[in-house]
């Protein structure tokens, strides 16, 4: 029941029958919905016997037919060796590798493809650290729509080939992925391409919220303690928090929100220093340079949204070093039988030093978010494992 957009800085409002990017303000637009109307049919004993993919969130999706490969409903794990390990009794690893395309990504580019087929788009374009555009190239050929991909050049070489594999038309661009957003707002505008990078269109942040709704449903109408979030571009965290809004507004849940914990490389720390700095905004991280390459986002057009929903939630910021988080990585699979993606690491990390240093208490319920599988990072696994 997708009402309209909203620039969440100026207040603009648009329709959603046409394909939109950033406001006319330079903000990332927020879809809203009728929360009203949904709440007469939107609860948890609705949602049983529903589709089992993000799609059951039906009334607070886009109004779209459904481009879809089951993305959504994930595991959640009790991690309970690894919590004995880092003095938790209640952690838990929300398993996004288990996502078509192996990532988190699956979700927002289900809805972000979604919404540009119904508007007609021919062909969507977009900058990635490697994930994302795995999941667009997928998404794209699901749909029959036409997709141009930039990524440095140093991606992992199993995304690349699977994002050629799919038929997208992949540039290697020596660079970061902020030189690959140039590129592609370079060149779409006279190729008739639909940007769908990270925060430059409404919808991505749509598939990920419904993380937030899977989370309320698996806690059975409660949320949890204390969300570890690996940060690159933050849309899943912006999401979230979103989501977690949206059932207060509809009475689905109380006032207490979990701690909102943004996880980052050392290497790549925008969001860190900002929240050390109390600031508002990041500024661009020189020289940014991470094993985990979906943290290697040196400013998120998100970023203020990011630091806005950390502080509301008296959440934190915390940094690993590579050596760090692919040892976090190395516990994870040595305890729990599941092979990480770097960025999971840094989650794990900031874990770890949060419970050191008593910002995390021993009988929380605390869930990591990890964001990918680790089978796409094999040269990353190759020099932790030697």
């Amino acid at each position: 029941m997708l009402s309209h957009l909203e620039c969440p800085k100026c207040k603009q409002v648009f329709d959603c029958s046409q394909p939109r990017n950033l406001c006319s303000c330079g903000s990332p637009l927020l879809a809203r919905y009728d929360l009203k109307k949904v709440r007469e049919t939107f609860n948890r004993e609705a949602l049983k016997g529903r589709v089992s993919s993000m799609w059951r969130y039906q009334e607070l999706l886009p109004a779209a037919e459904p481009v879809s490969l089951g993305e959504g409903m994930t595991p959640l794990v009790k991690a309970d060796r690894l919590g004995r390990a880092v003095g938790l009794g209640n952690l838990y690893i929300k398993d996004e590798g288990q996502n078509p395309t192996n990532s988190f990504k699956a979700r927002g580019l289900s809805a972000a493809v979604s919404m540009a087929k119904a508007v007609g788009v021919k062909t969507i374009a977009l900058p990635t650290a490697g994930n994302a555009g795995g999941a667009a190239a997928a998404y794209a050929a699901h749909a029959g729509l036409g997709c141009v991909i930039a990524m440095p050049k140093d991606t992992p070489s199993a995304i690349i080939l699977e994002c050629r594999a799919f038929g997208a038309d992949v540039h290697l661009i020596d660079g970061l992925i902020s030189d690959c957003g140039a590129f592609i707002a370079k060149e779409a505008p006279g190729h008739g391409w639909f940007e769908v990078s990270t925060l430059k269109e409404p919808y991505r942040i749509e598939g990920k919220k419904t993380m937030g709704y899977e989370l309320w449903e698996e806690f059975e109408g409660a949320l949890p303690d204390v969300i570890v979030y690996p940060t690159g571009g933050g849309v899943g965290l912006i999401g979230m928090w979103k989501a977690f809004e949206e059932l207060g507004a509809m009475g689905l849940v109380g006032a207490k929100r979990p701690r909102m914990i943004s996880a980052q490389a050392a290497g790549c720390a925008p969001i860190v220093r900002a929240f050390d700095q109390h600031a508002n905004v990041s500024e661009k991280w020189e020289h940014a340079s991470t094993v985990a390459a979906g943290l290697r986002v040196p400013k998120a057009l998100g970023d203020f949204l990011i630091l806005e929903d950390i502080y509301a939630s008296h959440g934190e910021a915390v940094a690993a070093t590579d050596s760090e988080l692919m040892d976090a990585c190395k516990e994870i699979a040595r305890l729990e039988g599941m092979l990480a993606a770097p960025e999971s690491g840094a989650g794990m990390a900031a874990i770890q030093k949060l419970v050191a240093a008593k910002k995390i208490g021993a009988d929380e319920s605390v869930v990591l978010f990890s964001t990918g599988g680790g089978y796409k990072y094999m040269e990353a696994w190759q020099s932790a494992i030697g």
